[in-house]
């Protein structure tokens, strides 16, 4: 492997690793996690403390009207993923936005939530 690859690799891990460590979800209050690749977005309420994934939602399903990763299919996602946790009783929510900067569809998925009533506290 390139030396360049492997430090960019280990530089994004270490990224990851330095927000998720501060962020542990409990029945009560789980952890919002928010990934995304080059064409989807996905987002999980996280259980940390039973080890179990409440719900989640990304542009890849089937039934999804948004397909693919755009501020307005964020901001869609992030009232799907409130709308989850309204049915488990959940109001409060830890984001956890991974190695990605809060900006963007990051932004805007957190703005839907919020908007959907889903209320969090930004980590990292």
């Amino acid at each position: 492997m390139d030396h360049s690859l492997a430090r960019r690799t280990n530089a994004r891990k270490a990224r990851a690793f330095r927000v998720r460590k501060k962020l542990t979800g409990t029945a009560e209050r789980p952890r919002l996690s928010v990934s995304k690749t080059n064409l989807h977005l996905y987002a999980q309420l996280i259980d940390d403390v039973n080890s179990v994934t409440l719900g989640g939602v990304g542009t890849i399903a089937k039934e999804a009207p948004y397909n693919r990763k755009s501020k307005a299919s964020a901001l869609e996602i992030g009232k799907e993923i409130a709308s989850i946790a309204k049915k488990h009783n959940i109001q409060f929510a830890i984001f956890d936005r991974g190695r990605n900067k809060f900006h963007g569809v990051i932004a805007e998925l957190a703005k839907g939530a919020e908007e959907a009533g889903l209320h969090f506290k930004r980590e990292g």
